[in-house]
């Protein structure tokens, strides 16, 4: 078999910390302990927000145009010199994080060269577009998200509901899952602590309601936002506790001036916010996955999630959480008070969600990745369609 050798093409690596930029950041890390050789491309800043793993080459690249979306950026093709640089790494396999035009270009390099080619399904792109009046244009994303993966001879997706939708969008290719995982010693009930709860203002009897995430409308804010004021106008112990940054955070502080924000938080301070908080409510339903409810449950936390794609391949109703209805304030409302009206039904769900949880250990999860790509090796490399 041949040498694995994996060049990652991806729209978001070190230039803003989220979701994807932590996954393959972790996947990089993993592929050198295994002394894989692998060689990153993507767009970067002047000031990244994060001290990315493994060798980064520069793609040129230019702000996501789409209001409030700015921190993002797309690729727009790839350099003479990326190119040198890939070239000269010699990739037996070239993995596809994100396809915007850097990730075409790697494509169309890799079908001309003869080499292996996969790709992962990170984003839910469809799902945004009505946030920002793109709906009209929804028919023509999907065609050219189907034909992109379906040129791919694997496509790595984060849960079997998003497999599910996918199919009857066109996606015919290989869709193998590839979920996330977590650092259950990190995220563990064992980091609740009572007196930083005290000095967040929040009394031992109080039930702490939280959200963490990257502060904008499309996580479904004001879905958390009527939910837990809902539930507090008849039960003073209901607090709002808000995890995050982001272009929404001013606005929803007018909107929620009792709840207590923290800003973004991470490592042992993020690990503390979630152990020591006691419903965990996450109503977007755009996610692939669904990281924080993951970490969350790691903390031993019942969640209140959307009935979505990603989030309800964690959640199990009744068992670890519940689910309500997409986009449905009312239900999500209603499904509040059932969790916090019924202390016994929290206890069970803590365990729950533990329990769940500690089934998703990262190195295992990438491991089984390079499974995969040691497969697709064995493989025939897509056909040249340029």
């Amino acid at each position: 078999m041949k040498e694995l050798r994996v060049a990652l093409f991806t729209g978001n690596y070190n230039h803003i910390k989220d979701g994807v930029s932590l996954t393959l950041n972790r996947l990089v890390k993993f592929l050198e302990e295994q002394d894989i050789p692998v060689l990153v491309f993507g767009p970067t800043i002047e000031e990244p927000e994060l001290e990315h793993n493994g060798r980064l080459v520069t793609l040129p690249s230019m702000r996501m145009p789409v209001s409030g979306r700015g921190e993002y950026r797309v690729t727009t093709g790839m350099s003479v010199q990326a190119e040198k640089e890939l070239e000269a790494f010699s990739p037996t396999l070239i993995h596809i994080a994100t396809p915007d035009l850097g990730g075409l270009r790697a494509l169309k390099w890799a079908q001309k060269n003869n080499v292996q080619v996969v790709g992962s399904y990170h984003t839910h792109f469809t799902s945004y577009f009505k946030y920002y009046g793109l709906t009209p244009i929804e028919f023509i994303a999907w065609r050219y998200l189907s034909w992109f993966y379906n040129s791919c001879t694997h496509v790595y997706v984060p849960s079997r509901s998003m497999i599910e939708e996918l199919i009857p969008e066109g996606f015919d290719t290989d869709m193998r899952i590839w979920a996330r995982g977590v650092n259950t010693n990190l995220f563990s009930p064992e980091k609740r602590d009572e007196s930083w709860r005290n000095s967040l203002g929040f009394s031992e009897d109080d039930i702490v309601v939280t959200f963490v995430s990257r502060l904008v409308w499309e996580k479904e804010l004001d879905t958390f936002r009527y939910s837990v004021q809902q539930m507090a106008a008849t039960n003073k112990h209901v607090k709002a506790l808000v995890v995050g940054d982001g272009p929404a955070k001013e606005e929803l502080q007018k909107l929620m001036p009792e709840a207590t924000f923290t800003g973004f938080l991470e490592g042992e301070d993020l690990a503390k916010a979630y152990a020591s908080s006691d419903i965990f409510l996450f109503p977007s339903h755009t996610e692939t996955f669904g990281n924080v409810t993951l970490e969350a449950m790691s903390s031993g936390l019942p969640c209140l999630v959307a009935d979505a794609t990603g989030s309800k391949s964690l959640v199990e109703h009744g068992i670890n959480g519940c689910l309500a209805e997409s986009e449905n304030k009312g239900d999500f409302a209603k499904k509040l008070s059932l969790i916090v009206s019924d202390k016994e039904l929290r206890d069970k769900m803590r365990k729950a969600s533990r329990n769940k949880a500690l089934s998703y250990e990262w190195d295992e999860i990438n491991s089984r990745l390079v499974d995969n790509y040691k497969e697709a090796l064995s493989e025939p490399a897509p056909r040249n369609y340029f």
